[in-house]
This record gives C-alpha cells, sequence and structure tokens, in this order.
C-alpha cells in the first residue's frame, strides 16, 4: 500500500469542506480523500484497518478507562488508581501503518511527580514483563523479538503482529490485554503487600489470555 502523488482537481468548495472535516477528524487532505475513495471503490487502506481494530479496542476495555482518539494511529486511555494521591495511570496505543512483524506498541506512564511513587509503578510493570516471558518461554516463544521495555520514566509493551487474522480479531486481542493489565494494575496499588498473589493471578490470566491470542 505504498503512497504516490498524483494531481486532481476539485472546486474550491469541496476543498473546503474536505479541509473542515479532515480538521476535524485529526487527519490531512490527502489521507481524507484517499478514505472517501477507498470507502466508495471498496478498498481497504491502513487508515481503516487500524480503525477496525480501534473500534474493537474500545468495546472491551475497562467502562472506568477515559478513550482518546487522538489520531488515526494512536489511541489514548487514561484511568484512575485507588492509592494515595488519586494517580492516573495512561496508556497511548500506537498502531504500525503498515505492520510487520510488529502490530504496535503500548505505552504506559503515570502521571506524578513521586519519585517512590513511580518506583513502585516500575517495580510493578517489572512484575508483569517478567510473568509473561516466563508464560512465553514455558510456550517455547522465548527469544529473539522485544515484547517489553520497564523504566521509571515509562513502560512499552510491544505487540507482534499475528499472520492470518483478521483486523477485528486483532482488535479483541488488544482490548483484552489492555483490560487484563489494568485489572493487574489496580490489584497491585490496591494491595501492595500481596505480591506473590498478583504473581500467581497474572499468570493464569496471562496464559488463558495467550491460549486464545497469539500477539
Amino acid at each position: 500500500m505504498n503512497k504516490n502523488v498524483y494531481s486532481i482537481v476539485l472546486t474550491d468548495n469541496v476543498i473546503r469542506a474536505v479541509d473542515e472535516e479532515a480538521y476535524r477528524l485529526g487527519t490531512n487532505r490527502s489521507n481524507l480523500i484517499n478514505q472517501i475513495l477507498a470507502e466508495r471503490l471498496s478498498c481497504i487502506t491502513p487508515e481503516m484497518r487500524m480503525r477496525t481494530i480501534f473500534d474493537a479496542v474500545s468495546e472491551l476495555v475497562d467502562s472506568a478507562c477515559i478513550r482518546q482518539q487522538q489520531s488515526e494511529a494512536v489511541m489514548k486511555l487514561r484511568t484512575a488508581l485507588e492509592y494515595k494521591y488519586r494517580p492516573t495511570v495512561s496508556y497511548r496505543l500506537e498502531l504500525e501503518r503498515i505492520p510487520s512483524d510488529y502490530l504496535g506498541r503500548l505505552k504506559i506512564n503515570i502521571r506524578t511527580q513521586n519519585a517512590e511513587l513511580r518506583n513502585f509503578f516500575a517495580a510493578g510493570f517489572a512484575h508483569f514483563a517478567s510473568i509473561e516471558k516466563g508464560v512465553e518461554l514455558s510456550r517455547g516463544r522465548g527469544g529473539g523479538r522485544l515484547i517489553w521495555s520497564v523504566s521509571d520514566s515509562g513502560c512499552v509493551r510491544y505487540f507482534l503482529n499475528p499472520k492470518d487474522v483478521s483486523d477485528d480479531m486483532k482488535g479483541e486481542a488488544l482490548g483484552n490485554y489492555i483490560a487484563l493489565l489494568t485489572k493487574a494494575v489496580k490489584f497491585y496499588f490496591a494491595d501492595t503487600d500481596s505480591i506473590e498473589a498478583l504473581r500467581v493471578l497474572y499468570k493464569n490470566e496471562y496464559e488463558s489470555f495467550r491460549e486464545k491470542y497469539e500477539i
């Protein structure tokens, strides 16, 4: 789905309407015209594929999450935690326009200036990353490609691009993963003394997730 430059002639009122709609949707003139023509001619564009995935994600994430569509390739979510200072965890789901090995990534941050809380946050995601790595190794999928990057400045979870899987199913997988992770994060902050219980809970639920989804 490479893009090339073509010259077309449009009337001024059409261009004004296109530009207004493009601004409203957070895209540009060329992308919007491309999408309109693709829909009219029953062609699938990367933007349509990403929209399908994001629509599926939106149906499955925690109802407590506040969702915002930032652009065609980015969805932002955030949720408050039951913890002192009421910190907010923000998710930024970024999709590859034309995915190869990776479908996209989930960037996770906690909104706080408290260094102790940021370290606690990073430690929690280090647990999640370790658990997932253990499950992947047990399934014979341990090496080579990056899945997690964890630091006190933020964490990133990379998603592999499953082959021969519909966009609806990819969106379902991403939505269920974010819901699973949000549940674990809330448990972690609500009961800071039960790390072992968290490990058992997350391992069991992640194993169930991986039985269904290859992502």
